[in-house]
């Protein structure tokens, strides 16, 4: 190393947020964004099988939910096991291992013959995915420059587009092409394991999280690398910490960091967004090409419909990164949480082809806009040495509404029929567009690196 003196955490900080957008980043950025896809892909997946096999295994609404709600489950518990691993263990090395876990659990799902292996594959399926989107987000929000943090990590949730699009074309192409089509499109999800290889050994850690495990070496070498694909030089070390409070480091006082005075108002309402959102999501597009056969569309064109609906994914993402760095973090996840109250509503009245498909990429526009900033906005919220269980224990209480949403789709289903249970769904986006400005908007400012 050029320099003997060791360079300050926060000189390493203030280094990753001056530099310019490098190959580099491109490299982390698109690196997470393919394991994020292949989630996204994974969690599509389900809602497009659920079709086929209630159809093939003559499945009750009932046992349809459960297969769904199983893998929100072990989603819930990864999300929360994940993000304190995360602070543990390192980014890089949680983010590999999940991606291992639900890759070989997908695969697997392929070779089942009844829907008790089926559930029980899809919990281990739930425990990767879980605990990898909260990892991932992080990763990537700790090496990308504050002046355009928020706006890469949108890119990054926009390839939960990508993947979900992918997802729906093997629904529209696979699984209805033989009564097999279903173990096919499980098949393909194994990719995620042998992806595992790549994120494990083509990225590098985060040099904030080896910094903040005190290993300043190593997180300079990274910097530095960062720095000379800029062409840049790194400016003398200077050996001088800021002050700080102590540092929380056992999984329990992380825990109880999460609500002391600083931080209670932001978690509860973090929380809050992240259960509101997590239940209108998971219970609306899960079950809409089920809702499409209900409603006398046979499969392909049921598939068909929510293929052109997923689409609009990608709009959402776009107008979304552009404006989280000009209206801010709040603003723009209230405003998308709003559109997507109203679109919600014209989805459950719409009668016509054209309102359906119309209202449909209208929800799908805002909501997955929402949830871009909503990703955006969650590792913003803590510091270093809380940022993975933060972030992670706001995914698996969100998990928890994933989990009761399926199941409750049927019996808002019988209460009052589409109507209501897109109501339901609208109102509860207002609910999250609301707790969205109890949030902290850290747009454009350094990270906490306590």
């Amino acid at each position: 190393m050029a320099n003997s003196v060791l360079p300050s955490r926060a000189s390493l900080a203030e280094r990753l947020d001056d530099l310019p957008f490098t190959r580099r980043h491109f490299r982390v950025l698109s690196g997470s964004g393919i394991g994020w896809a292949l989630d996204a892909m994974d969690v599509g997946l389900i809602s497009f099988v659920l079709a086929a096999l209630t159809q093939q295994w003559d499945l009750t609404k009932t046992d349809a939910g459960w297969i769904a709600s199983i893998g929100f489950l072990g989603m819930a518990i990864g999300a929360t096991l994940g993000g304190l691993l995360a602070d543990r263990l390192g980014r890089r090395q949680v983010f590999a291992i999940t991606l291992l876990i639900y890759g070989i659990a997908t695969g697997a799902s392929a070779l089942v013959g009844g829907i008790a292996a089926l559930l029980v594959l899809r919990f281990f399926v739930g425990l990767g995915l879980g605990a990898e989107l909260p990892v991932a987000s992080t990763y990537v929000s700790e090496f990308a420059p504050a002046r355009i943090r928020g706006r890469l990590i949108v890119i990054l949730e926009a390839f939960w587009a990508v993947g979900w699009t992918v997802s729906a074309l093997i629904g529209y192409f696979v699984i209805p092409a033989s009564d097999a089509g279903w173990r096919w499109a499980f098949a393909l999800g194994a990719i995620p394991a042998i992806y595992a290889l790549v994120v494990r050994w083509g990225l590098p850690e985060s040099p904030r999280w080896l910094a903040s495990r005190g290993r300043i070496a190593e997180a300079d070498r990274i910097v530095s690398a960062f720095e000379a694909d800029a062409g840049l030089v790194a400016a003398p070390a200077i050996r001088k910490e800021p002050p700080s409070r102590a540092i929380a480091v056992t999984a329990r006082a992380r825990l109880q960091t999460l609500w002391n005075s600083e931080f209670r108002v932001r978690t509860l309402c973090l929380w809050l967004v992240w259960l509101c959102v997590n239940f209108a999501y998971y219970g609306a597009f899960i079950w809409i090409p089920s809702i499409l056969l209900d409603a006398g569309f046979d499969l392909v064109r049921s598939f068909g419909f929510t293929l052109i609906i997923t689409l609009a994914q990608l709009p959402g993402y776009a107008v979304a990164a552009w404006l989280i760095e000009v209206w801010g973090r709040r603003a723009t996840l209230s405003v998308f949480l709003v559109g997507s109250a109203v679109a919600a509503v014209f989805f459950g009245t719409a009668t016509t082809e054209f309102a359906i498909i119309a209202s449909g990429m209208a929800l799908s526009f805002f909501n997955l806009g929402a949830w871009g900033a909503l990703y955006a906005v969650t590792p913003e919220t803590y510091p270093t040495s809380l940022r993975g269980t933060g972030a992670g224990w706001a995914a698996g209480v969100g998990r928890i509404a994933s989990i009761v949403a399926p199941l409750s789709v049927p019996v808002l289903l019988v209460a009052g029929g589409t109507p209501l249970l897109f109501v339901v769904f609208a109102a509860c986006f207002i609910v999250a567009a609301a707790a969205a400005w109890g949030l902290a908007d850290r747009g454009g400012v350094a990270l906490d690196d306590r």
